[in-house]
């Protein structure tokens, strides 16, 4: 009995000794020797700040900027800490509801885009944290923002074609577009929109330089 006891004892021992420190400590060693940003987050730093991850979706509000898919993350969405979707079929009165409002919106605030407004527009993701959203949903917002900013909406294109990212490994996904790294290339290049910095309650968000609202 004591023998098995003895037994048992010194397998758990280096099992927990190999699957849970010497395993863990060499992949974290492999993943900050090789991937040192990924292995940390992806964090986006912009003039010495830190203004959020470009795996992590965040809320940008008003029309000078570039926005996002909607997010079912906690009760005001983009919640880094309740990751999640609504769980709303197709046959949920409320999914219709809240689509047939956002595509109003949406509408309404851009009367200048030709086409449909894009679906990962209107669609929220299942982590509801979707930092990317397609091509023709960040060219859709051209018009909005052209105006808002009051430069050429080719330049905005320009930003946009600069910014696609193809389907990784050539066949996984689809092509996208980071909406965080976008804004930041909108920043750079035009610097505050006048709308954003007449109003202080946006100063924190339009200027990303001091850090763009996330969670």
């Amino acid at each position: 009995m004591r023998r098995e006891i003895a037994t048992a004892l010194r397998m758990t021992l280096a099992t927990l000794l190999l699957t849970g420190i010497a395993y863990p400590l060499l992949v974290t060693g492999i993943a900050q020797a090789l991937w040192p940003r990924a292995a940390n987050g992806s964090l986006v730093v912009e003039r010495g700040r830190l203004v959020g991850s470009a795996l992590i979706g965040q809320r940008f509000d008003g029309p000078e900027w570039f926005q996002g898919r909607p997010s079912a993350a906690g009760d005001n969405g983009y919640d880094a800490l309740a990751s999640g979707g609504s769980n709303l079929g197709p046959t949920s009165a409320k999914l219709r509801d809240r689509v047939a409002a956002d595509l109003a919106r949406l509408q309404a605030a851009n009367p200048a885009a030709t086409g449909p407004v894009p679906i990962d527009l209107l669609t929220a993701s299942a982590s509801g944290l979707d930092p990317d959203i397609s091509p023709e949903a960040a060219l859709w917002q051209v018009p909005r923002v052209a105006a808002a900013r009051g430069v050429a909406a080719a330049d905005l294109r320009a930003l946009v074609a600069a910014r696609v990212r193809p389907r990784t490994l050539g066949v996984l996904g689809e092509p996208r577009v980071n909406v965080l790294l976008l804004n930041l290339d909108l920043e750079r290049r035009f610097g505050r929109a006048a709308r954003a910095a007449e109003d202080p309650a946006r100063e924190a968000q339009a200027n990303l330089s001091t850090g763009a609202r996330g969670r």
